[in-house]
């Protein structure tokens, strides 16, 4: 069984009622994750993955993936500003497929569009040093994007119960 790609509006639907989501920054250096709590309100930074090669990057994730688990995965998208995808979009599908095979969970993706840069900007006026920051901010820009879809999830589940509609 492979990972599927859904809707944001398709996976509230696919979820349990407390379950965990796993947010994935994916780099070409490093995976950032984060992780929700089982009510998916917050997001907490997890772990940074140095990557190396392909499998042992999927085996590592997976492990974490197993360790936490997780019923679903957030995987930010790295849209150019003006919306279109470049290479960087090309990459993170490329690893997606590459995981589908290993993983069988749904996966949504999420626009990442600044997240990276929001996060520097706040670790610098918290007055984070710069090597501090370095290794932080691929997990912190992964609980970011991870965020942001709790945040549309938890507005998709309240109008559906508003609607009468139980996800």
């Amino acid at each position: 069984m492979s990972s599927r790609l859904v809707t944001l509006e398709a996976l509230a639907d696919l979820l349990p009622r407390q379950a965990r989501l796993l947010g994935l920054d994916l780099g070409t250096k490093t995976i950032g994750l984060a992780l929700s709590d089982v009510e998916r309100r917050i997001a907490t930074p997890l772990t940074t993955i140095a990557r190396t090669k392909f499998s042992k990057d999927a085996e590592t994730l997976i492990a974490e993936i197993t360790r936490h688990d997780v019923v679903a995965l957030i995987v930010g998208l790295p849209l150019n500003m003006d919306g279109s995808e470049g290479p960087r979009v090309q990459a993170t599908r490329a690893f997606l497929r590459r995981l589908a095979p290993l993983c069988d969970l749904p996966v949504a993706l999420w626009d990442e569009r600044l997240s990276t840069a929001a996060v520097t900007r706040s670790l610098i006026a918290q007055d984070v040093s710069r090597a501090k920051r370095a290794a932080i901010v691929d997990r912190m820009a992964a609980a970011y994007i991870l965020q942001g879809a709790l945040d549309r999830l938890n507005d998709l589940v309240a109008a559906a119960r508003r609607d009468g509609r139980e996800t």
